[in-house]
């Protein structure tokens, strides 16, 4: 494959276009799938071992990172973590294009952020057939457990995103947001500032 052709094929995965598995083949070097697999299987006390691995593994990762094991990434090389992070069990990164996660961003267990999808019609799932759109959370962000962040999405500062949530589309900053599909039901105000507190 030449880098001519390679470039074109970034190119449409660039602007959200469809591309196979065959097309994307020369990417496959990015993919830190035993690096992954080594991360999975550190035992916990190997707290230097298992930053080292994650430095290797993202793109980026900022400081005081916490992820618990296992997690699961298509490449892991396109994710973007920023410092303060935290993520549960059973997280995964469908990470063809990139996934970039800001500071103080917690996440719950078994949460997917996917940024490729398929196609609807069949016969252009051929060769694993798909799209990809990236995915960006802002700060402090809060993903509840088993929630799914689709292609394109865009997740505001401060915003919470309910357990099971499918998202779809972008949510604003400082807002609650849940549902299938999420939807925005009320922002976040000086209130939840007191919310849970033992005089309440």
């Amino acid at each position: 494959m030449t880098h001519s052709h390679e470039d074109d094929v970034l190119a449409r995965i660039a602007k959200g276009l469809i591309y196979t598995e065959s097309e994307a083949a020369f990417q496959a070097p990015r993919r830190r799938t035993q690096q992954i697999f080594e991360y999975n299987h550190t035992p916990p006390n190997e707290t230097e071992k298992r930053r080292s691995l994650l430095a290797a593994i993202f793109g980026s990762v900022g400081e005081r990172t916490v992820l618990l094991p296992p997690f699961h990434a298509g490449f892991g090389s396109n994710v973007h973590i920023g410092d303060d992070f935290f993520g549960n069990v059973n997280l995964t990164f469908v990470d063809d294009v990139d996934i970039r996660i800001g500071d103080g961003v917690m996440i719950a267990p078994s949460v997917t952020l996917t940024t490729t999808g398929h196609p609807v019609h069949p016969s252009r799932r051929t060769d694993f057939g798909r799209f990809s759109e990236p995915i960006v959370i802002e700060d402090n962000v809060w993903i509840g457990s088993n929630a799914v962040v689709l292609p394109g999405v865009r997740i505001g500062y401060g915003s919470v995103i309910g357990a099971g949530s499918v998202v779809s589309r972008s949510i604003p900053p400082m807002t609650v947001a849940f549902g299938t599909p999420c939807r925005v039901v009320r922002t976040i105000t000086d209130e939840d500032l007191t919310a849970r507190t033992a005089e309440q």
